[in-house]
């Protein structure tokens, strides 16, 4: 197989343009290919899952990746998917984004003897001139084009800024720039990207000439992928001091029985004769199909050993076992009261499983809070210091857990 056919069967490739040349270029290794990471924030999170590992596939199949990191277009913010205005970054949080991204990517892409590339778009595109990009870019670009793009329609209704208007052109430019500059010869993107993708691959014809090699390809279900990264209490981020390796594992280990083996073909290295032999699992094998992704997905980010004691405290959860590796909160004597107690929304809150007493007193109301496996049924439960002289495991639903001691 092929590796553009792998990226076929586990499900990647949404659409294309010029399929022929892209799987002569995919498939022989001649691939010098970019994938975009705004820096708005200082971590990724697992809706960038989907691209890290398909940069990573290529990569080992000989292809060239560079990991577009967008300091100038982050001061415009990209307006796809949203219904607001995306707040303005100083130039200094943007540097100290972009520096975080590529520590986290190192751990899928290498980067040494110009196997890959990081590169900042910044480093052009604050540069150029206004009337010089009206007039060798701007002329490039239909306005009646870009208003049919889905990128901008979920805008129009409460306005769309000039400022965001111009994000397209800016993405667009990007492709054209690492063409020139770096011999890229094909782009990534998400299928909600795909008219900035295309705009980038005609701008680059247009100035360039029809010969030149532009292509680009979008991947299946990116859309979704962002979705992965949020969770009713925030975001998923691979960055262990935001999100545990606990947390991490827990949260792939509770995704739903439809999306797991999807989630296995589409973001594991494993081979997919094992995977489609998981085809035909059902019921209590889907449990099974989930250790093995939230496995295979915390050793990716986090490393063998961390994945290890994250699936050691997850089973142990169910089996009474030592919680010793958990996420753990820990209490000082200023968070009880007169009377050396600590309520149970009190302690939610501490344990960061809720923002609120109130989204604490629901959880407890709904029967979703329970200690060491028994249910809290009473918001006005509360626990003395000697309470958490043992193991003292809470939990609310099935996928928020911290182990509770006493400093």
């Amino acid at each position: 197989m092929t590796i553009y056919d792998e990226l076929v069967a586990r499900g990647l490739i949404a659409q294309v343009t010029d399929e022929d040349e892209i799987k002569e270029l995919v498939n022989t290794g001649k691939a010098v290919f970019y994938i975009g990471f705004d820096p708005t924030a200082d971590s990724l999170h697992v809706g960038h899952f989907m691209a890290l590992c398909l940069m990573k596939r290529l990569q080992m199949a000989g292809n060239k990746p560079i990991a577009l990191i967008g300091g100038g277009t982050a001061m415009i913010g990209d307006p796809s998917g949203r219904t607001d205005m995306r707040q303005m970054m100083t130039p200094e949080t943007i540097q100290h984004n972009c520096d975080c991204f590529k520590e986290q990517m190192s751990k899928f892409i290498d980067f040494s003897e110009g196997k890959a590339m990081m590169v900042n778009n910044a480093d052009w595109l604050l540069d150029l001139n206004y009337v010089e990009v009206l007039r060798e870019v701007g002329a490039c670009f239909s306005v009646n084009n870009m208003l049919r793009a889905e990128c901008y329609k979920q805008r129009m209704e409460k306005g769309l800024s000039f400022l965001e208007f111009n994000y397209m052109i800016m993405q667009s430019y990007d492709f054209y720039a690492l063409y020139q500059k770096y011999g890229c010869n094909m782009q990534f993107g998400g299928d909600d990207q795909w008219s900035n993708m295309l705009g980038g691959t005609e701008l680059i014809r247009r100035k360039l000439g029809k010969d030149a090699y532009a292509m680009t390809i979008t991947l299946l279900l990116n859309s979704e992928g962002k979705k992965m990264g949020k969770t009713q209490s925030g975001a998923v981020w691979l960055d262990p001091n935001k999100t545990s390796p606990f947390d991490f594992y827990q949260y792939w280990r509770n995704v739903d029985d439809a999306d797991v083996l999807k989630c296995i073909r589409m973001l594991t290295f494993l081979p997919l004769e094992e995977i489609e032999k998981m085809d035909s699992w059902e019921g209590s094998q889907l449990n099974q199909a989930k250790e093995i992704l939230a496995y295979e997905l915390t050793k990716l980010v986090h490393g063998e050993e961390e994945a290890v004691k994250a699936q050691e405290s997850a089973r142990a959860l169910f089996t009474g076992g030592n919680a010793a590796n958990m996420p753990t909160t820990t209490l000082t004597d200023a968070d009880f009261n007169e009377e050396g107690k600590i309520g149970i929304l009190d302690l939610m809150v501490k344990a960061e499983l809720v923002t609120s007493k109130a989204e604490a007193r629901r959880g407890v109301q709904q029967g979703g809070v329970t200690v060491n496996g028994d249910k809290v049924a009473d918001p006005f439960t509360a626990y003395e210091k000697g309470d958490f002289a043992e193991d003292f495991v809470l939990k609310r639903g099935k996928k928020n857990f911290r182990k509770v001691v006493v400093e």
